[in-house]
C-alpha cells in the first residue's frame, strides 16, 4: 500500500493550510521561504487538488475515480458531489464522529477491524457510508485505553449536524447526506473541476 510519509506540518505549510483540519493542534512556527512568485492558474488548481487529497488521505488514482463518479451523479455540481463523496468515506466519518484524533488514525482503526457498519465488520477505509447507517466500535474494543485517550482529546470537538454521535457507547448514526455548505474543508472544488476538465 502506498503511504504519504511527508511530515504533516511541512506539507501544511507548503499548501498554506491550518493543521487543525487534519485534527492536529500543533502550529508550525516556521515560515515558507518563498519569493513572491506569481502562481499560474494551473498552479492554483493543482494546489487545491493536492489539498483535498492530503486532507482526506487519498492518492491520485482513487481521487480520479471519485471525480469520475462525481461527474456521473445526477444531482448537484461535480465539485460539490466530489467533496460529498470524500466526506462519506468511512475513515472520515469515524474522524468526524470523534472516534479518532486524525483521519490517519481513523484509517488505522478501520484497517484493524475495530469498526462495525450496521452490525457488520468493515475494514475498508474508503467504504462509502449512506444515510441511516450506524457506525460503532466493536464491543470487545470499547473498553480499550486507546479509545479513552481519543475521547479525552476529541470530546470537545463539534460533531457535524449530519451526524449523530454517542460517545458513551462509541457509536454514531449518519442522519443524512451532507450538503457542500456543511463540509468545512478549505478547498475550492471549482478549481479541481477546472483542472480535470482540461
Amino acid at each position: 500500500m502506498a503511504v504519504d510519509r511527508t511530515p504533516v506540518l511541512k506539507r501544511c505549510r507548503s499548501l498554506g493550510m491550518d493543521p487543525i483540519y487534519l485534527g492536529i493542534d500543533k502550529k508550525s512556527t516556521r515560515q515558507l521561504k518563498r519569493a513572491n512568485r506569481k502562481v499560474s492558474e494551473y498552479g492554483l488548481q493543482l494546489k487545491e487538488k493536492q489539498k483535498a487529497k492530503f486532507i482526506y488521505g487519498v492518492l491520485e488514482k482513487p481521487f480520479r475515480n471519485y471525480f469520475a463518479k462525481a461527474q456521473k451523479l445526477k444531482y448537484g455540481t461535480t465539485g460539490d458531489n466530489l467533496m460529498i463523496l470524500l466526506e462519506l468515506r468511512l475513515d472520515n466519518v469515524l474522524f468526524r464522529l470523534g472516534f479518532a484524533r486524525t483521519r490517519k488514525e481513523a484509517r488505522q482503526i478501520v484497517d484493524h477491524k475495530h469498526v462495525l457498519v450496521n452490525g457488520k465488520r468493515v475494514n475498508i477505509p474508503s467504504y462509502q457510508v449512506k444515510a441511516g447507517d450506524t457506525i460503532e466500535i466493536q464491543e470487545k474494543f470499547k473498553g480499550a485505553q486507546r479509545y479513552k485517550d481519543i475521547l479525552e482529546v476529541t470530546g470537545a470537538r463539534l460533531v457535524p449536524a449530519w451526524l449523530e454521535a454517542d460517545q458513551e457507547k462509541l457509536s454514531g448514526v449518519v442522519k443524512e447526506i451532507p450538503t457542500r455548505a456543511e463540509i468545512d474543508v478549505p478547498v475550492n472544488d471549482v478549481l479541481i473541476v477546472e483542472l480535470y476538465s482540461k
